[in-house]
């Protein structure tokens, strides 16, 4: 199969041979028609933080290997060749669940084993405050337990490779040890922690803010608080949510500016209803709006409740808010987060496997993914 594009860092226009998943030659573009071709190529996204859409919830206890399929598939259309399931704060049933269904329906398909290299657990070891809580549901809140996260790995078959929690909680500390022990990456979120609590659990081990700017009080200490000590901190990566709802242009490019392109991750955070057409749905024991606009409410209140939009999205707000270069912002959307991650690495090169994606771009538009690869067996 030939590929034509423009390369999204070099900008040279090339063909890419793609056979059997695999890029096996990469020129200057020649006269041959192509099969596919679009303004650009590059490697596609990888999003590690996406808790549904299209009203299938990972998080639901009557979440279906069907369910699984159709927001993966989804998420391709949108450029997402893999990406973490998200799950967030509920009953260790509905967890034990999700988690089990993911892995079963991973198990069973070629697929699906490709586009999910593992599982986000957000939540429930979280802040029960309102604003830093988020969405979260309230009552399942709570704090750290080792023997009830081994269960929940078990039922997963060892997928979850990254957990947000607060580590103000209760025995915080100790558990980001035992984590990080096992191999998984520990993220601060949905906390109201102050430095000392940030830094201790830097100590253990920490290394990603999780959305940060959002899941927070929506008044906080000029000076003391902690967005500044996370942002500070050169230790943590960043994940931003920029959807164009939850966190401000200006603010982006602080944030960007701080952590750099290098230490900076795109997610689209996108919720159970991202996609549904306007109006008032029930999920995670509560209700949520779905506003014209593309925004993603809790019911009478200001708080988000994820995005509604996907990643290809968030790169052209990216790049519409910053100076980043094409590359960078592709990259934030990609290759950081398999780096965070410790994930094989996947670029346009020779014998790279060919998960990439066509789209069309041009400076102050979205991205308009056109084709994506899939990769052989």
């Amino acid at each position: 199969m030939l590929l034509r594009a423009h390369h999204y860092a070099s900008r040279e226009r090339i063909d890419v041979i793609v056979d059997n998943g695999l890029i096996r030659s990469i020129a200057p573009a020649g006269a041959r028609s192509p099969d596919f071709q679009a303004d650009w190529i590059a490697p596609a996204f990888f999003d590690l933080q996406i808790n549904g859409c299209h009203g299938h919830n990972f998080s639901s206890e009557k979440l279906t290997p069907d369910a699984v399929h159709h927001v993966v598939n989804v998420c391709r259309s949108h450029g997402i060749a893999e990406l973490l399931p998200t799950l967030i704060t509920g009953s260790f049933e509905a967890v034990a669940h999700g988690l089990k269904t993911i892995r079963q329906a991973r198990e069973q398909d070629h697929g699906l084993h490709q586009a999910i290299p593992g599982i986000h657990l957000e939540g429930p070891f979280i802040s029960s405050e309102d604003g830093p809580r988020g969405a979260h549901p309230k009552r399942h809140v709570r704090s750290p337990d080792w023997d009830e996260f081994r269960r929940w790995q078990d039922a997963a078959g060892g997928l979850v490779r990254l957990l947000t929690l607060a580590p103000e909680l209760l025995g915080a500390i100790s558990f980001i040890e035992k984590l990080v022990a096992s191999g998984v990456i520990v993220a601060l979120g949905h906390t109201a922690a102050d430095r000392k609590s940030i830094q201790a659990a830097i100590a253990a081990g920490a290394r990603l803010s999780t959305h940060l700017g959002n899941g927070s009080h929506a008044m906080l200490p000029r000076h003391d608080s902690y967005i500044w000590e996370q942002l500070a901190a050169d230790e943590l990566w960043a994940s931003l949510i920029c959807d164009g709802q939850h966190l401000p242009s200006s603010l982006v490019k602080c944030f960007v500016r701080v952590k750099t392109p290098c230490r900076s991750i795109l997610t689209c955070d996108a919720s159970t209803l991202a996609g549904l057409p306007p109006g008032r749905y029930r999920e995670w024991e509560q209700d949520f709006d779905v506003l014209p606009e593309g925004k993603i409410v809790v019911s009478g209140t200001p708080y988000l409740g994820g995005s509604w939009h996907f990643t290809d999205h968030c790169v052209g707000n990216l790049l519409r808010y910053t100076d980043v270069t094409l590359a960078e912002a592709i990259d934030m959307a990609g290759a950081r987060p398999r780096e965070l991650l410790g994930l094989p690495k996947r670029a346009l090169e020779v014998g790279m496997p060919a998960d990439l994606m066509l789209f069309d771009w041009q400076a102050g538009e979205d991205i308009k993914v056109r084709w994506i690869g899939e990769r052989g067996a």
